[in-house]
């Protein structure tokens, strides 16, 4: 009789730990990048014995695999909550843009840029990361689609969009460079303009 009662904690021990271990592999790979993203200081991190990490993750790359989910994952979440924040009105367009440039400078993409470049080289990495990459970029496009009320059955209208998640994209990724927040602003403030006259 008392099992159950005693395996459910155990259960959600487990799913804190592998938790915390995700959450610290993200964190460093945002700080130290993938090649400075080790099993040892995961576990440091995460405040967890080396041997409960080699429990749940017996490699590095269980456990960047499972982090590939885990970001995955995280940045729908992220996605679908902040697009459900974006109010109606004459400022939308604007305000879809700056729902996107706000993921793509956010901690969580540049975890995944970390991942993008690992798989570049990595074969093994790279089949777990491109269908969920893959997956991502559909859901942000229809998400985009949905937000900016766009017709994709009218000519161009689809590349327009994907025109638009590419500069966003890309300014995002300048971003882990240098500070660019104020051209960026520029440039999306024009794009908004662009998009209203081309969507209207």
């Amino acid at each position: 009789m008392s099992q159950p009662s005693t395996r459910v904690p155990q259960e959600e021990r487990s799913r804190a730990m592998r938790a915390r271990l995700l959450a610290a592999t993200v964190a460093l790979l945002v700080e130290r990048g993938f090649a400075g993203t080790t099993t040892t200081l995961v576990s440091e991190r995460a405040g967890v014995s080396r041997g409960a990490q080699l429990h749940h993750f017996p490699t590095k790359n269980d456990l960047v695999f499972a982090a590939v989910s885990h970001v995955t994952a995280t940045r729908g979440v992220e996605l679908a909550a902040a697009a459900a924040r974006i109010p109606a009105g004459p400022q939308r367009t604007r305000a879809v843009l700056g729902m996107l440039a706000d993921h793509f400078t956010s901690p969580v993409f540049t975890a995944a840029l970390e991942l993008w470049v690992a798989a570049r080289t990595d074969p093994d990495l790279l089949a777990e990361v491109a269908p969920l990459e893959q997956r991502v970029g559909r859901e942000t496009h229809r998400l985009t689609v949905e937000l900016l009320d766009a017709d994709e059955s009218k000519a161009g209208v689809r590349e327009l969009v994907q025109a638009t998640l590419d500069l966003v994209r890309g300014l995002g990724l300048a971003s882990t460079i240098t500070d660019d927040a104020r051209r960026r602003k520029r440039i999306l403030d024009r794009w908004s303009e662009v998009l209203e006259e081309e969507l209207s």
